[in-house]
């Protein structure tokens, strides 16, 4: 699939269907297959998925397939913005269910924007989710058009185009949705693989994080869900959501953000005004 939308004029203009270039498409890969002694024994040993630009703070925040160098301070957070400005879009226009978490959570509570020293950005949603997200639609691409407006004056890294018959100016923005072939994994397996899917600018590499959570022992702990990254939650911390704003768009945050915060960053995260000075 191949969408393309204007982001705040709520219109889809155009859809086709898309894949990647040199990989196979979803339904055609291998199926998970047990083997030398079953699942638990092959996690430990899988191979990372998701390859980042370097090891660095900066550089292990670009998706090596499409880094084309590090983008300038003050154009990092317009192209955050415009990164989860598009995910939340295409999140509500395909009915899917995400909500934002750890730092981009934050950011919300402060001031239901992106934090200025944020590298990345994360959402989670349940594990149902992202298995349909990886059925219908991995390896999509989707289109959007962002008012020229909403780009700094002296990012000329962009393509530009005229519409609307009055001169107006867009820019022409495209992001990949990867779904990790790992992300049916129950657990953490040798830690390669505890990123279940990206939301990616094939612009630049900057991506949004996206972890499913699971009630992975439903047995033995009812009600609590996890990532593999061990951060849990109890259903009443998640459910019901939220609707909110975030960038100027419909999000989602859950329920007991509060709480969820404070147990994650402690309880000055919600009070103190200065960070790292």
């Amino acid at each position: 699939m191949r969408i393309v939308l204007p982001i705040l004029c709520f219109a889809v203009i155009a859809s086709e269907a898309a894949t990647i270039p040199g990989e196979p498409p979803l339904e055609h890969r291998t199926p998970y297959k047990e083997k030398d002694g079953g699942r638990k024994n092959d996690e430990q040993h899988q191979t990372k998925y998701f390859h980042e630009a370097g090891g660095s703070l900066e550089l292990g925040h670009y998706d090596a397939r499409y880094f084309r160098g590090e983008v300038p301070y003050e154009e990092h957070r317009p192209a955050l913005r415009h990164l989860i400005q598009a995910w939340l879009t295409t999140a509500r226009e395909l009915g899917v269910e995400t909500w934002l978490a750890h730092g981009t959570l934050l950011g919300w509570w402060w001031n239901g924007r992106v934090m200025p020293w944020d590298y990345d950005l994360d959402v989670q949603m349940p594990t149902a989710t992202l298995s349909y997200l990886g059925r219908h639609f991995n390896r999509t691409l989707h289109d959007y058009r962002f008012p020229l407006s909403s780009f700094p004056a002296d990012d000329d890294n962009n393509e530009y185009s005229s519409f609307g018959g009055q001169g107006q100016q867009y820019v022409n923005k495209t992001y990949l949705l990867d779904v990790n072939p790992h992300h049916t994994d129950v657990g953490r397996g040798n830690g390669q693989n505890v990123i279940d899917a990206r939301w990616v600018d094939v612009g630049t590499g900057l991506f949004v994080d996206i972890t499913g959570l699971a009630e992975r022992d439903a047995a033995g702990s009812p009600g609590v869900w996890s990532c593999k990254n061990a951060h849990r939650y109890h259903t009443a911390e998640l459910y019901p959501v939220r609707r909110t704003d975030f960038e100027g768009v419909p999000a989602a945050v859950p329920y007991a953000f509060d709480k969820i915060l404070t147990d994650e960053y402690g309880s000055r995260s919600l009070v103190a005004t200065e960070w790292a000075g």
